[in-house]
């Protein structure tokens, strides 16, 4: 399946990069190989994980407290957000 993220879920990746890269070098590519792989499993099998709300769903990344929050519209996913698993719950309701 197509996957794509929506712009704010893009800044939050974007973010998360530029902090982890901050804290080490490579730990940011690090990071967006973890969420590669999870974005991976997602497109294979994208009813497989926790659904946190009607139509929504969360994929934990490995290593990182993040969760990729993504919804399943016909042909196409689209990721609502990037989360970090430590901050506000569910800030992301607004966006679906």
């Amino acid at each position: 399946m197509k996957i794509s993220l929506l712009p704010l879920a893009q800044a939050e990746l974007d973010d998360a990069f530029l902090w982890y890269e901050e804290q080490g070098v490579g730990l940011g590519y690090e990071f967006l190989d973890e969420l590669d792989q999870s974005i991976r499993l997602i497109a294979s099998f994208p009813k497989l994980f926790e659904q946190m709300a009607e139509g929504v769903r969360r994929c934990l990344i490995n290593r990182f407290p993040y969760g990729i929050i993504y919804g399943i519209d016909r042909e196409k996913i689209v990721v609502i957000a990037v989360a970090h698993l430590k901050r506000k719950p569910n800030y992301w309701i607004g966006r679906k």
